[in-house]
């Protein structure tokens, strides 16, 4: 069950999944979000609030065709994370089918349609966790998680600073 200081989790999931209508409609209930999660430190509410900032500045198809060039079309950016680590290498369908059957014994169904190891789909289970769970969780992912955010940040993209939330929370793990 998600805990409201998992919040966090679920909106960073929803702001980095393919931008829709339904998502641009609901970015005031984001706000609300950020404002009473105690759990959401200042300096992430700040890089949260910018990211609606600039997506408020976007009318749907805007955020499409930016959120397409950045995840889509650019393999650096890919957001389904056995890919830094893998590439196309045969190593990676063992990895996605570990990470598939550890969904499935938590009891979280993964649509057919979606690899195991997409972003936005592992915050939705990250969120399901306690902190300490969820930190130690994103911690195995850390080295990926600074790939990637390095790799937006180089081609100036606000959705950095959501991997960068991502990354320091499994940071805090490691050093715990």
């Amino acid at each position: 069950m998600e805990t409201k200081s998992m919040q966090i989790y679920r909106l960073i999931a929803r702001l980095l999944d393919y931008p829709d209508a339904e998502m641009l409609e609901n970015l005031s209930m984001f706000d609300e979000i950020i404002d009473s999660d105690s759990s959401i430190t200042k300096q992430e509410q700040k890089k949260l609030k910018d990211i609606l900032t600039w997506m408020r500045m976007h009318n749907v198809t805007g955020l499409q065709e930016t959120y397409v060039q950045t995840f889509d079309m650019t393999p650096e950016h890919d957001l389904h994370l056995t890919h830094h680590l893998f590439g196309d290498d045969r190593g990676r369908g063992p990895a996605l089918v570990d990470l598939g059957e550890h969904y499935k014994s938590a009891g979280l169904e993964v649509a057919e349609k979606e690899l195991p190891d997409y972003l936005p789909l592992i915050l939705e289970y990250v969120s399901t966790l306690d902190d300490m769970q969820a930190r130690v969780f994103l911690g195995d992912a850390v080295k990926v998680l600074t790939v990637l955010a390095e790799n937006l940040e180089k081609a100036s993209s606000p959705y950095s600073s959501l991997i960068r939330i991502i990354e320091s929370r499994g940071h805090l793990a490691q050093a715990a």
